[in-house]
């Protein structure tokens, strides 16, 4: 006979004042276990939720990046736990500028020898007319 022994993990809602606070009735990231998801972020401002850099995809990715990796760290991981980005962008123009932003990101916090995580760039309409981009983030700690 076979005995499985299932472990339960505490659901933990992830809050940090270095990312913008979320505009609606969800966590700014969770953590269950090991797991920890990030909700999609936009390129606001932490202390004010200003959108900033409108029109430039490539600064607001790089400041939507600083808004997931706050929330990675709020919740006790680091770029380098990160398995996952969602990338979503208004249009596929938009690409070269975002994926230039994303590299020099992942240059700067993964190791040279580390893994990089996976991505998927996705082409929608977001929810606020000057957002360009917004990333969602999972990832797995320690």
């Amino acid at each position: 006979m076979k005995v499985r022994t299932l472990m339960t993990y505490a659901k933990t809602e992830i809050r940090t004042d270095g990312a913008p606070a979320p505009a609606w009735s969800f966590s700014q990231g969770v953590r269950k276990g090991p797991i920890l998801q990030v909700s999609g972020q936009g390129p606001q401002d932490p202390a004010t939720g200003e959108y900033l850099f409108r029109g430039d995809v490539k600064a607001q990715t790089a400041r939507t990046l600083e808004n997931v990796k706050a929330i990675v760290e709020a919740g006790g991981g680091t770029i380098e736990d990160v398995v996952m980005f969602r990338v979503y962008l208004t249009t596929r123009e938009h690409f070269g500028a975002m994926n230039e932003a994303y590299a020099e990101f992942i240059a700067a916090n993964i190791a040279e020898d580390g893994v990089k995580p996976c991505r998927t760039t996705v082409f929608v309409e977001l929810p606020q007319e000057p957002m360009l981009v917004e990333i969602d983030a999972q990832a797995v700690i320690g």
